[in-house]
């Protein structure tokens, strides 16, 4: 007999916000069936299987000028709102492109829910290894639905924790062109977790999940708003090197003043990056935060699709050719 697991004490503000880094973008649905989106937005719910049955929502939307360069996936972030009430807006600067956004199973591309609310089953069941499979099995169906269509280079994109699923979902997307990383530092998760926790003078706390994770609770136990099994996950993903080893060109932008992601982790991988065979370019926001907004409103992410742009327009240059490398991001 082990003896039960002294109960976690209750987190403190420096750790509420660190854990904020892991729940960003976040919201919650309570129902995972969701109707058509509006015309007016361009994109309509495409229903995706995923493993074992479970269904993954997709936002689904053409190209808006013609003529069609490429095709972007998008794996979004941490939490359960959807990206439906305002995927137009975000997606306006992909001119060119075809975009599918997925969500996890139990996600209504239509919630506005916080991320403080998700229901506790979802909660219970929501962890990296999960959604890596229910997002693979949908990027297979959605490669068979496409057979017979004329094929265009496609880039596969992960915004804040929705990164940590990239290098393994990769194989699925058939002529993928390169890996595009919003608000992620591409450090394995407890890594840059750990920075972050350094940064805000939160290693106690930070140290006390490590533990608790390690114990022998069951993993749905849901602790500082997480089941035991997301940070279990967690604790032990990999990123960093499968990012380095990658075999495909890698674009990242962060906002400067990111407050859930320090800038130590950035230039971390940076480091680690600087090894890679295949194309890497790096790019700093100044200014602009988690989700690469600035005060005066100018928005980051416009810029992300803008420098997209410019590579479907001269895909020989790459996606690190001179159209990005030499913007200025500042």
């Amino acid at each position: 007999m082990h003896p039960a697991a002294p109960p976690p004490r209750k987190a403190s503000p420096r750790l509420a916000f660190l854990l904020g880094a892991l729940l960003a973008l976040g919201g919650c649905a309570q129902s995972p069936g969701a109707p058509e989106w509006p015309a007016s937005s361009g994109f309509r719910t495409q229903a995706l299987p995923g493993r074992d049955g479970a269904t993954v929502l997709a936002l689904e939307r053409g190209a808006r000028v013609a003529p069609l360069r490429y095709r972007v996936v998008v794996v979004p972030g941490s939490g359960c709102a959807g990206m439906g009430a305002f995927a137009g807006r975000y997606f306006a600067g992909l001119l060119h492109a075809q975009v599918l956004v997925l969500h996890k199973p139990g996600v209504d591309p239509q919630a506005r829910t916080a991320p403080g609310d998700c229901a506790r089953g979802f909660v219970q069941q929501d962890r990296l290894s999960a959604w890596l499979a229910h997002a693979r099995t949908a990027l297979r169906a959605d490669a068979l639905r496409r057979q017979g269509e004329p094929p265009v280079p496609q880039l596969l994109v992960g915004i804040s924790e929705g990164a940590e699923l990239l290098p393994a979902l990769a194989p699925e997307v058939p002529q993928l062109a390169g890996l595009v990383l919003i608000g992620a530092s591409g450090l394995d998760p407890q890594q840059a977790g750990a920075l972050q926790a350094e940064r805000l003078g939160a290693q106690d706390d930070w140290a006390e999940l490590g533990r608790i994770q390690a114990g022998r609770r069951a993993d749905g136990a849901v602790v500082q708003g997480r089941s035991l099994g997301y940070w279990r996950d967690l604790w032990t993903w990999p990123l960093a090197l499968p990012l380095v080893r990658s075999p495909w060109p890698l674009l990242q932008v962060w906002g400067g003043d990111d407050a859930l992601v320090p800038s130590a982790a950035y230039a971390q991988f940076a480091r680690m990056a600087a090894l890679r065979t295949v194309p890497y370019c790096a790019r700093r926001i100044g200014g602009a935060d988690h989700g690469l907004q600035r005060p005066d409103g100018s928005d980051g992410v416009q810029q992300v699709w803008a420098w997209v742009e410019q590579w479907a327009r001269a895909p020989q240059a790459g996606l690190c050719g001179p159209g990005v490398t030499g913007a200025d991001a500042s």
